[in-house]
């Protein structure tokens, strides 16, 4: 009698893991393994094609799902291989578009990993249905910057040529074009690891001489190894200084035009876009709400503002006006302070100076076509440009100054510049060896703690290209990413 309820209890037992077993086996193939993420690469819009890219583990799998069972499975074909297929819809079998799909197998592709991409007919519904298709036969949408993340993690790229994939796609001018590619290339990130290895190696000779007695260690060592990190201080501020240019690069240049009503803003602004923005009119006011047009600098974006006449109004429309010039004035990173020279005492332009950051100011000097009148005193302290707005003159002598006082340079070269994160990591490292050199210069024995500063900054160091990180800086970095990159 005590065998039937273990007859019983086993039978039960083999029922339960029969029906598990039954229900894994018979469960669609695309939902118990691991799903590779897809995306559309391409803009939505109308165009010639629209990209689909798929990746990760079992892409393959997702791929022969998409396709006619009576050709080739995308499964068997090799790496580089592409061919023309039409794509179904696992799921109701529906046609969805002629399209051409190219094959590649890891760690030859993109992010590191097996990826396939499927070029359809453009446009923003095509696009859809083809990525809805490959969501349906398993895959997953990627998250922004997705694509990149895999391809750091697997090792295709380092922080810095990930960040730079970013700044090429955002990049509106050929200068800042040519400087993300240069730093696609690995300019920046190599020039970091070799900051890295040298800090590192310095910190490992300091711990080292701890094995030491004092009598036993080098002659001049102390004095040799503070010349070498002054050195690499030295580097360190090179790259430090370079965070203007690469700021100007990627957030551009905020260049406001203001003035009385009526000393030629608008047709300064006209003169340097050359052709005709804004409506230019004898009657005082004429402009009274901001215009704002993109321009390049020598290869540095900038946005050119043109505002509201400075003067006392009682329209409340004028006012606003006013008032919002007031602010691009003191958010500018350069302000070119139009003057009236035949028509502004130099009481007057001394008070309306005082409005201004003189450290981002030019006074350009207006219609210098005219005959002279009372001699106008302009402060020695400020860059000044005698122009004529009208005929164009001294136009190239004030570009040539705004460029000077943003710090641009003509003859430039695809150095890397380095962004907001890696400036406050390397000012980190350049603090730590600075303390470092105090230290050895005062007493050797306090070597250890100099040797724990090297430490610090090269984990600082390490973090800029990658070589120390954390989900929350990969977040930080690839979530500024577009969906497909």
């Amino acid at each position: 009698m005590d065998a039937i309820p273990l007859v019983v209890c086993n039978l039960f037992v083999s029922f339960v893991l029969f029906v598990v077993y039954y229900r894994a086996m018979n469960k669609p193939q695309f939902e118990i393994y691991e799903k590779p993420i897809a995306a559309i690469a391409t803009p939505l819009g109308y165009g010639g094609i629209s990209v689909v890219r798929i990746s990760g583990p079992n892409v393959f799998k997702v791929a022969d799902r998409l396709i006619s069972k009576k050709i080739t499975p995308v499964s068997h074909r090799k790496h580089g291989n592409f061919f023309h297929t039409k794509v179904y819809d696992c799921q109701t079998g529906e046609s969805i578009d002629d399209a051409l799909v190219l094959v590649f197998h890891a760690p030859k592709s993109y992010t590191g990993e097996d990826t396939v991409e499927i070029q359809g007919h453009g446009g923003v519904i095509p696009a859809e249905r083809l990525l809805n298709a490959v969501l349906n036969a398993g895959a997953k949408l990627a998250e922004p910057g997705e694509f990149t993340k895999r391809a750091f993690l697997n090792g295709q790229l380092d922080l810095t040529q990930a960040e730079a994939v970013c700044e090429l796609i955002q990049s509106q001018t050929e200068r800042a074009a040519a400087v993300a590619r240069s730093q696609l290339d690995g300019s920046l990130g190599c020039k970091i690891e070799a900051m890295y290895d040298q800090i590192v190696d310095l910190s490992a000779d300091l711990e080292h001489v701890l094995d030491f007695d004092e009598g036993e260690i080098a002659d001049h060592f102390v004095e040799k190894t503070v010349e070498s990190i002054e050195s690499l201080n030295k580097s360190l501020q090179k790259m430090i200084d370079s965070w203007r240019e690469g700021e100007l690069l990627r957030q551009g240049a905020l260049i406001v035009l203001s003035g009385a009503p009526n000393a030629g803003k608008s047709s300064l602004l006209n003169a340097l876009l050359e052709r005709n923005r804004a409506i230019v009119h004898s009657t005082p006011g004429t402009t009274r709400d901001i215009l704002e047009e993109s321009y390049s600098l020598s290869g540095i974006p900038a946005r050119l503002v043109d505002t509201a006449g400075l003067r006392d109004s009682d329209n409340a429309i004028e006012c606003e006006g006013i008032k919002r010039a007031h602010a691009l004035i003191k958010a500018a990173d350069l302000n070119l302070l139009v003057i009236d020279r035949h028509d502004t005492s130099t009481d007057k332009l001394s008070a309306i100076i005082k409005i201004f950051n003189q450290n981002k100011l030019i006074l350009v000097l207006n219609k210098s076509d005219l005959s002279d009148s009372e001699a106008l005193r302009v402060p020695q302290n400020i860059p000044s440009v005698s122009i004529s707005a009208l005929n164009g003159i001294g136009l190239d002598e004030l570009k040539s100054i705004m460029k000077k006082t943003l710090g641009i340079e003509d003859d430039f070269q695809t150095q890397p510049v380095v962004t907001q994160r890696h400036l406050e990591e390397l000012r980190f490292t350049q603090n730590a060896i600075e303390e470092v050199i105090l230290l050895l210069k005062a007493d050797i024995t306090d070597i250890v703690i100099a040797a724990g500063y090297l430490r610090e900054g090269s984990e600082a160091l390490g973090r800029i290209t990658g070589r120390v990180y954390s989900e929350d800086l990969l977040d930080n970095i690839f979530g500024k990413f577009c969906v497909g990159k």
